[in-house]
């Protein structure tokens, strides 16, 4: 690990360890996520049965979300959102002391589920889609995922038009930093994440993780790359729950590049496979500045 790179997420009076990567499990109460959408929404036990079940397989992180952000995804209302997750989220805390995060990016679904026991605030509009996130972020002194992304679920295909990938990914996220840090969040309350899959054509998400170093001299970096499309087109597998083998291949990569943080579907695959890389020990993080 280079010198002065942030070893603790600072995550609402906890220290979340980054010596070792940290494997975030994907717990989707959704109805039409693109792999899991259907599994586990309507019933909060289930869903929180699932979560226990992750963090059983390995997971160290568990991430709730409750409405889908894939392409072309329906907007939610704050109500459905909050039916969704705050019992799962409640019931979780009630049963596990491990780090909850919210998958949202409404304040009010924030701040309700930080009451329930999360304690990190994974926004893909980087704390930028509601003018409350970044107050409620500080208020709770919650850990943030600062996610990239262009438009939203209905418009950013068509806008995954870049001359350089890698630098504009790296420009917009250090201006989501600094904006965060002029609202009052800590630095190391802070991890970013450069949105794979989100206004991204597969040329675009290769060029990301294979210059993953290049993101790491901002801080932290929180890789998601379960399931996705371009693991598909890359394997031709075009049923997300077949690309379990390209999932986990393409987190070893990001980890290998300096990411602290995967987020996955298949954590048992994932943490065997973090086993094997770390008795060999090679990452790269802290590349050439972007």
């Amino acid at each position: 690990m280079g010198s002065g790179f942030q070893n603790v997420w600072r995550c609402r009076g906890r220290s979340v360890s980054l010596d070792r990567p940290q494997v975030m499990g994907i717990v989707n109460v959704t109805p039409d996520s693109f792999s899991d959408g259907g599994l586990w929404d309507g019933a909060p036990h289930r869903a929180a049965a699932h979560g226990l079940a992750l963090l059983e397989a390995g997971a160290d992180i568990l991430d709730v979300g409750g409405e889908s952000t894939r392409p072309g995804a329906a907007d939610v209302s704050i109500e459905e959102e909050l039916n969704r997750v705050i019992p799962v989220i409640r019931e979780l805390a009630r049963q596990t002391h491990a780090p909850l995060s919210v998958d949202t990016r409404k304040a009010a679904v924030a701040r309700a589920a930080i009451d329930a026991g999360a304690c990190i605030i994974n926004d893909v509009t980087a704390l930028g889609g509601d003018p409350e996130m970044r107050r409620v972020s500080v208020e709770t002194g919650a850990g943030v995922v600062l996610m990239h992304r262009r438009g939203t679920p209905q418009t950013m295909n068509a806008l995954a038009v870049y001359q350089d990938v890698v630098q504009e990914v790296c420009e917009a996220l250090r201006a989501a930093v600094d904006a965060a840090r002029a609202a009052g969040v800590v630095r190391e309350a802070i991890l970013i994440d450069p949105g794979f899959g989100f206004a991204k054509e597969t040329e675009h998400n290769v060029a990301l993780l294979r210059d993953l170093a290049r993101l790491t001299a901002l801080g932290p970096v929180l890789v998601g790359v379960s399931r996705k499309r371009f693991i598909g087109a890359l394997t031709g597998r075009t049923v997300p729950a077949e690309r379990m083998a390209g999932s986990v291949a393409a987190a070893m990569i990001a980890v290998q590049r300096g990411a602290s943080v995967v987020r996955v579907h298949d954590v048992r695959e994932t943490v065997d496979a973090l086993r094997v890389l770390g008795a060999v020990g090679a990452s790269e993080r802290g590349g050439a500045r972007c």
